[in-house]
């Protein structure tokens, strides 16, 4: 996956994307490339991104502007206006640490307990609560955008100008998913579930995010990645207040949005330098990968230090499972044996300019292609510009056809599905398409994903009541129905049950 995300805490989890960033002299603009930082330690300071940004304080930040450890504390740490200090709507809720609530827990036993029933009563709070994980409010949401592994050994070995636009066509890709997520994913709850309240999902103004770029992984080989950090707080485009986001899409559309962004980066590569893209087999656990055509895969395996060692421990902790469960790993258990062995095998980052990094890159590179590793991205940099799609230029008969097969693949991963998995495995079918635009990509994965919902079968039952027009989303659809939430399945797949059913009944 291109695209991953994990939740912020409120508190100090912020911290840990300042690290990194260069001592500069806060006067750079955040326009000026990567290349600016060859020679400093570390990396770029963040930059504020998305169309949220303009409701903070009195629109003095602009979209590229760099953010400081100050307004980041202000708005991750505490849910402040990074600009006034203002609450943006409620503030984090605190929650009881472990030891406060087992402290409450046992103000509140009887006082007249015997010291034996006391005790074991008070064992019993202690196990139950040493058990439970505190709970913290959510800040929001970091995003990771990285490169496949082709493009980003192509930037590392590459010259600085080279360098420049596969940062910018990096960028680009980043900026544009984003905005994707303020109109299809980002979206805020308001209304109450009590007596005869209902919840209503609305819409956002946008998103309020940071920004930053890193330049390797974590065992020193090149990884063109930006952490995206979307704060929790959004202004409602219904009534102008301060709320949270709806955390349920942000996590429903995860696989769709990486798969999205790897196809709108290829695209931006492609129209830059006219390379072409190819996939590759990555093993019996893994997806294939796609990767810039010519860049050797020996090359990538060069740089790919990091993957080898996960992929080390993870094959170990397959063969503990094997042995103490007898059977091997679904994989779904391989999955979260490989999340483990990523955190198992994780090294302290170091901190280094970019100049010795990618000199450091350049040589190993021209070991390996036994050539000028420079010299060698030139080459592979400078192609025809190859003819590129727009939406128009796709038959409506080869969208039907995808359709039926979207459902199709989905169908054999699982027995029900809804509008994010049409569409992670739509944008992964239209993956070897070269779009002329962004507008043209999200039109045709659009329509593919209808298409198949059209030869779905619907498991969501409709709206016993309409709801009126002001409850409405431009679509259509009622705000009291989360969006893409709706259910389906395919006839094969109730055959499939029916069978199973049956089968059970004769045993």
């Amino acid at each position: 996956m291109t695209v991953s995300m994990r939740v912020m805490s409120a508190g100090d989890g912020y911290k840990y994307l300042l690290k990194t960033v260069a001592a500069a002299d806060g006067n750079r603009p955040l326009s000026t490339p990567l290349t600016r930082y060859y020679m400093e330690e570390g990396t770029p300071p963040g930059r504020w991104l998305g169309a949220g940004v303009a409701a903070l304080g009195k629109g003095e930040i602009q979209v590229g502007d760099r953010v400081s450890e100050h307004q980041l504390q202000l708005l991750m740490g505490t849910g402040c206006d990074p600009i006034t200090g203002d609450k943006l709507g409620l503030g984090f809720a605190a929650y009881k640490n472990q030891e406060q609530r087992i402290e409450a827990r046992i103000a509140d036993l009887e006082p007249t307990m015997t010291p034996g029933a006391k005790g074991e009563a008070v064992a019993q709070i202690v196990a139950e609560e040493t058990a439970r994980s505190t709970r913290r409010a959510v800040a929001g949401f970091d995003f990771t955008f990285s490169i496949p592994k082709s493009a980003s050994v192509l930037w590392a070995v590459a010259d600085a100008g080279v360098q420049a636009l596969i940062a910018e066509a990096h960028h680009r890709a980043v900026a544009e998913v984003v905005a994707f997520m303020e109109r299809e994913v980002a979206a805020t709850r308001t209304g109450a579930t009590a007596g005869d309240g209902a919840v209503a999902q609305v819409d956002v103004t946008g998103l309020i995010a940071t920004a930053f770029d890193h330049f390797d992984s974590r065992a020193g080989d090149p990884h063109l990645h930006t952490h995206v950090v979307i704060s929790n707080k959004a202004k409602t485009v219904l009534d102008g207040k301060w709320r949270s986001l709806d955390g349920r899409p942000m996590h429903a559309a995860v696989v769709a949005l990486s798969e999205l962004h790897e196809a709108v980066f290829a695209d931006h590569m492609t129209r830059t330098f006219g390379v072409s893209w190819e996939a590759r087999e990555m093993g019996r656990d893994r997806n294939p990968a796609w990767a810039i055509t010519g860049v050797p895969e020996e090359l990538v395996a060069e740089f790919s230090t990091r993957a080898r060692h996960i992929d080390a421990e993870k094959n170990r902790l397959i063969d503990e499972y094997v042995a103490q469960h007898g059977r091997q790993p679904s994989n779904a258990t391989i999955l979260k044996l490989r999340a483990q062995a990523t955190l198992a095998t994780r090294p302290e980052k170091q901190v280094r300019s970019l100049a010795d990094l990618t000199a450091e890159w350049r040589t190993r590179a021209s070991k390996t292609l036994g050539q000028d590793a420079t010299s060698w991205a030139r080459a592979m940099t400078d192609n025809d510009k190859p003819l590129l799609l727009r939406a128009d230029d796709v038959p409506l008969d080869a969208i039907g056809e995808l359709g039926h097969s979207v459902v199709e693949v989905v169908g054999e991963k699982r027995s029900t599905w809804r509008r994010w998995n049409l569409m992670a495995e739509a944008s992964r079918q239209t993956m070897g398409w070269r779009f002329a635009t962004m507008q043209d990509r999200e039109a045709i994965v659009a329509m593919v994903a209808d298409a198949a919902e059209l030869v779905s079968l619907r498991l969501t039952p409709p709206e016993l009541a309409a709801s009126p027009i002001v409850f409405r989303r431009p679509d259509g659809t009622s705000v009291f129905r989360p969006k893409s939430s709706t259910v389906f399945t395919s006839e094969s797949q109730l055959a499939a049950e029916d069978r199973l059913l049956e089968r059970a009944a004769n045993l």
